[in-house]
């Protein structure tokens, strides 16, 4: 079983981000162009579409939330960013394309990588036949122990949250 490694997209520049778009065959519409730069301008992170969606609005792009999720899934869709469903069946969109993990916070709903080198969980599975394993998705769930103690405070890399 064959297991790709994707390659960890740049964040592109301004006049990067049409090239990329037609790299992964899209066509870069006004909308496509105007998220893709708020999604990518602030390096890696995670983020929901209700997040982008309040960015757009902030940033006077008109993008409804609708077509703020369409454009999430279509990149996910081509591979401009991993998606993951966490809580809830709220689907986070990840900047970072490599091989990864994440932690999730239950009591703040946070997610941040996981700092984990030269693990891979692909080769431990054996797809049925006719198919291949695409990616592995892992998500460790974390919640504040119940002994009373309050909990180090998450990593703080503001662009790693979901919120």
């Amino acid at each position: 079983m064959m297991f790709r490694l994707r390659e960890q997209i740049m964040p592109p520049s301004n006049g990067h981000i049409r090239p990329l778009l037609e790299k992964y065959g899209l066509r870069a519409t006004r909308q496509r162009l105007g998220l893709a730069k708020l999604l990518f301008s602030k390096g890696n992170r995670h983020i929901t579409a209700d997040v982008l969606a309040a960015e757009a609005q902030e940033a006077r792009m008109f993008a409804s939330l609708a077509t703020v999720y369409n454009v999430l899934n279509l990149f996910a869709e081509v591979g401009l960013v991993r998606s993951f469903t966490v809580e809830g069946g709220k689907t986070i969109f990840d900047t970072n394309t490599t091989d990864h993990c994440h932690y999730y916070y239950e009591d703040t709903g946070r997610v941040t990588d996981i700092s984990a080198k030269n693990v891979s969980f692909a080769g431990q599975f054996e797809a049925p036949e006719g198919y291949e394993v695409v990616k592995v998705d892992v998500v460790v769930r974390l919640r504040p122990k119940r002994d009373g103690q309050a909990p180090a405070e998450a990593p703080s890399t503001p662009d790693n949250s979901a919120h």
